[in-house]
């Protein structure tokens, strides 16, 4: 489910003796299996959650060291979690770990509070890795998102990231679309998102209508001048 991703090499990841504590935040079952069984024994999962109440709950009974947190989820996703947790349980350290790897994504997380932020193409040494530095009080991003963070908070440090088009779209609307701009068809979107081809069609549809194109050509563009691709 991982493959390999360019990360820099982390000194200790294997040397401690010491497992850190870490829970799963992420709406698709699959995906938290694999996550747990790839992480192996190199940490302790004490928990996860399929949504923000279940997160917000499990988290503050299990007080993990790390939370691993989706970005986009059915009912508010990892910003969500972020603005519920931060404030009565500062030690607990967050790394968003997405399918998306979209410049507005990135830097909502940051803001809200997240300690990194990689994608979902991260091997499991790389991600054993990144959950160990950001127990550490480190940031890690992975190499091609370090460059938008760097970007926003140089040029434009306290301004929020809103667009009033793409605010028109839901999280899994905006997934779908960024996919699709990457040349994706619609079997191998629903796939990469564990969804029905149908449910693919509707989402597409859906943005169609809201953004008032009327190809897929029209999209890509879009998305592309958005640095959503």
């Amino acid at each position: 489910m991982m493959a390999e991703q360019s990360m820099e090499p982390v000194e200790g990841a294997d040397a401690r003796t010491e497992r850190l504590r870490v829970f799963l935040v992420d709406d698709h079952a699959m995906f938290r299996a694999g996550v747990r069984a790839e992480l192996g024994t190199h940490v302790e999962v004490v928990g996860e959650a399929s949504t923000v109440a279940e997160a917000v709950t499990r988290i503050a009974a299990t007080g993990p060291d790390v939370v691993l947190l989706d970005v986009h989820m059915p009912d508010g996703g990892g910003r969500a979690v972020l603005d519920a947790m931060r404030r009565t349980h500062p030690q607990v350290r967050f790394l968003a770990l997405s399918v998306s790897d979209a410049a507005e994504d990135v830097i909502g997380l940051i803001r809200a509070g997240a300690r990194g932020y990689v994608t979902k193409t991260i091997s499991p040494d790389e991600l054993t890795a990144a959950i160990r530095r950001v127990a550490d009080g480190d940031a890690v991003f992975s190499p091609r998102l370090a460059g938008f963070v760097l970007d926003a908070f140089a040029a434009r440090p306290d301004a929020p990231v809103a667009d009033p088009e793409l605010d028109q779209l839901t999280n899994r609307e905006r997934e779908v679309l960024r996919l699709l701009a990457r040349g994706y068809a619609y079997k191998e979107i629903a796939k990469e998102l564990f969804i029905s081809i149908k449910t693919v069609e509707t989402h597409v549809s859906n943005v169609l209508r809201k953004l008032q194109m009327s190809n897929r050509y029209e999209l890509s563009r879009w998305a592309a001048d958005r640095r959503l691709v």
